[in-house]
């Protein structure tokens, strides 16, 4: 069935890297589709024209990346990625990178991004999605004040929740790892501050309240509202402290 996929490659000092891009061209062009079984070691070795040494290192290099999963007793096969594959990659991104400019780069982008995901919300949602973000804001206004990592955790869920509300699987891919770093850059930069919390519920219930009525304008201009005040208070904050 692969017969036609794989030529011979020939000599070099990098053939398991050539065998490795021959693979994942392959998997790009959907020649291999997610979830089909890759011929074995031996008419690999065979169609690539290549040492079972070089083809175990492409392979190897392959299933490290996600590319290739290789079953003891099955076989391989080639990955179904997944949209969690992708936030996972990201995740592990901004982890290592967290830092004092990393923080100053997202409310950057939340600028950017926020006021049409919510203008893309108010266009989308669903009622399924209006009652979620409810029940998020009911939370939020129950919350002991004194549990600030509960707080920030239901912020954090709203924000993601809203994102859902797109009906865009690649709005979901690109903010959902930066909306779970926030209760790491609420508690860096000032933790718990009076009045807080009371402008939060009240910028989500201005934007429940666009959302149900689908104005996607005012869904847009309070969503600018609350991320100028964020930047205000990440200078006032973070740079004092």
């Amino acid at each position: 069935m692969t017969n036609d996929v794989f030529s011979k490659i020939g000599s070099g000092l990098t053939l398991s890297q050539k065998i490795e891009r021959r693979i994942e061209e392959a998997i790009r062009q959907k020649k291999l589709l997610p979830g089909s079984k890759l011929p074995t070691e031996k008419e690999l070795c065979t169609q690539f024209a290549v040492s079972r040494t070089a083809l175990r290192e492409a392979l190897r290099r392959l299933s490290a990346r996600g590319l290739i999963d290789i079953r003891k007793g099955s076989g391989m096969y080639i990955t179904e990625l997944k949209i969690e594959d992708a936030i996972n990659s990201l995740h592990l991104f901004y982890d290592l990178r967290f830092n004092s400019d990393l923080i100053l780069q997202i409310i950057e982008v939340r600028r950017l991004f926020e006021p049409e995901v919510a203008r893309l919300a108010a266009r989308n949602r669903s009622d399924e999605d209006i009652r979620t973000l409810q029940k998020n804001q009911h939370d939020l206004e129950k919350c002991n004040p004194d549990n600030t990592q509960l707080e920030v955790d239901l912020i954090n869920r709203f924000h993601m929740n809203l994102s859902k509300a797109t009906g865009n699987p690649i709005v979901i891919i690109s903010l959902e790892p930066v909306y779970s770093l926030l209760p790491r850059m609420r508690n860096l930069i000032y933790g718990n501050i009076e009045g807080e919390k009371e402008y939060t519920l009240k910028y989500q219930s201005e934007l429940l309240e666009a959302l149900k009525n689908k104005d996607s304008l005012k869904a847009y201009e309070v969503s600018v509202a609350l991320l100028e005040r964020n930047m205000e208070i990440y200078k006032k904050y973070f740079k004092t402290n």
